[in-house]
């Protein structure tokens, strides 16, 4: 595999609060050493939606000589709000370039869940609901659903390529069957549940065999026992306030990482070109003593976080690093 990753958040916006409060440069560049040296990646897709954050972060990681993935990731915008933000950060991301980093934009990160305009609801999480509750409409709601990502996203590659020299790729979800003759990447949040087991390893062979390099642009496992089965919806054990469990769960950090790992052999089995495991550390889920107060079950960070704003290596950090 070319390229070894992870996403790292600078922050995700939704209903006025930020995934991360405290955002210190000095922070994010020892973050990015530790990525580079002890996590021994070669690349990191900086995520959030605040244009200075991504740019500040993803400068401290081109200065340690990692690949930059430039990746917006945004919540409840409009498209002309997405449209213009991805101007932006394609300015952004082009100055960078110029001098020296090697950088890919990413246009955007599942756009019909969290941003307005695809699917009905006024938030990600009526959007989210919506494809998990039953729904008689929901067969109609999906089928029309790729015309209108893929009408977007021609918008959005052209905006882009015009202010942007390097390459460029969406981090697409499978439902939004995206059409990807635009892109110079293949890029899918490939996350393996139950589910989709069976078929996980035949849906990466079939990425892989469209012909141009593939990116799993995330993966990874929440922190309690059976998380490895919910895949991307492992993180949805909280409560509607978001400050408890909402039931009793086992940290296993061994299944975290068992997790990683046996995704990663299957992406250098099937000729992935890159992937980003989800996440270096969730700031806003910290660990606690306390079982139900203990936040980080809820989390896919290779680390957790104390309540100080420190954090700790989980043994997922050692599964990613090849210990």
């Amino acid at each position: 595999m070319r390229a070894k990753g992870i996403t790292y958040d600078t922050g995700f916006i939704n209903l006025g609060t930020n995934t991360r409060d405290r955002f210190d440069p000095e922070v994010v560049e020892h973050e990015m050493r530790v990525i580079r040296d002890e996590l021994r990646c070669t690349a990191v897709r900086v995520t959030g939606g605040d244009p200075d954050r991504l740019e500040l972060a993803a400068k401290h990681a081109a200065r340690l000589g990692l690949e930059v993935w430039f990746s917006p990731f945004t919540c409840d915008l409009t498209q002309d709000e997405m449209l213009d933000l991805l101007a932006d950060c394609a300015d952004r991301a082009e100055r960078l370039r110029r001098e020296g980093a090697e950088v890919v934009l990413v246009t955007g990160a599942e756009l019909s869940l969290f941003n307005v305009g695809f699917l009905p609801g006024e938030t990600c999480m009526d959007r989210i609901d919506a494809l998990l509750k039953p729904n008689p409409d929901l067969p109609r709601l999906l089928a029309g659903l790729p015309a209108q990502v893929n009408e977007f996203l021609g918008k959005a590659a052209a905006l882009v390529r015009e202010r942007f020299g390097g390459r460029i790729t969406y981090a697409s979800i499978p439902l939004e069957r995206v059409d990807w003759a635009p892109f110079d990447f293949v890029a899918v949040d490939a996350y393996r549940s139950a589910d989709v087991a069976g078929q996980y390893r035949h849906g990466i062979r079939t990425l892989v065999a469209q012909g141009k390099p593939v990116a799993i642009t995330e993966f990874g496992c929440a922190t309690y026992r059976g998380a490895a089965d919910q895949g991307a919806r492992g993180g949805m054990i909280l409560t509607d306030e978001g400050k408890r469990l909402d039931g009793e769960y086992l940290r296993d950090e061994h299944e975290q990482a068992t997790y990683l790992r046996e995704l990663l052999d299957i992406f250098v089995d099937e000729g992935v070109d890159s992937a980003f495991a989800n996440t270096f550390a969730s700031y806003h889920l910290p660990h606690r003593a306390e079982p139900r107060e203990d936040l980080d079950l809820a989390s896919y960070g290779v680390v957790k976080v104390l309540e100080d704003g420190t954090w700790q290596r989980k043994a997922a950090f050692g599964a990613l690093a090849g210990e």
